[in-house]
């Protein structure tokens, strides 16, 4: 989770920078990470809650961390390309 949100804080300071840099700032680009918050960490954290009533105790830790590699790369990525452009 603390990779998740890190990417995400710098995902959001590497768009800030470049925007400030073009001269093209817009509040959707705040908007998009308040949408990210909902659609990627959101589902993050209900699975760490609901962890506890799976009956193995390893289905749910399996989906939680594919998620969470899925959300880093996404950003990972995201980063990268923002870099070069």
């Amino acid at each position: 989770m603390w990779a998740v949100l890190g990417l995400m804080m710098l995902d959001f300071i590497v768009g800030l920078f470049k925007s400030l840099v073009t001269k093209s700032f817009s509040p959707k680009m705040v908007l998009d990470y308040l949408k990210d918050i909902l659609y990627y960490v959101f589902p993050l954290v209900f699975i760490l809650n609901i962890m506890a009533i799976d009956p193995t105790g390893w289905i749910l830790l399996i989906f939680y961390y594919i998620g969470g590699l899925a959300v880093i790369w996404n950003y990972i990525s995201g980063i990268i390309t923002k870099w070069r452009a």
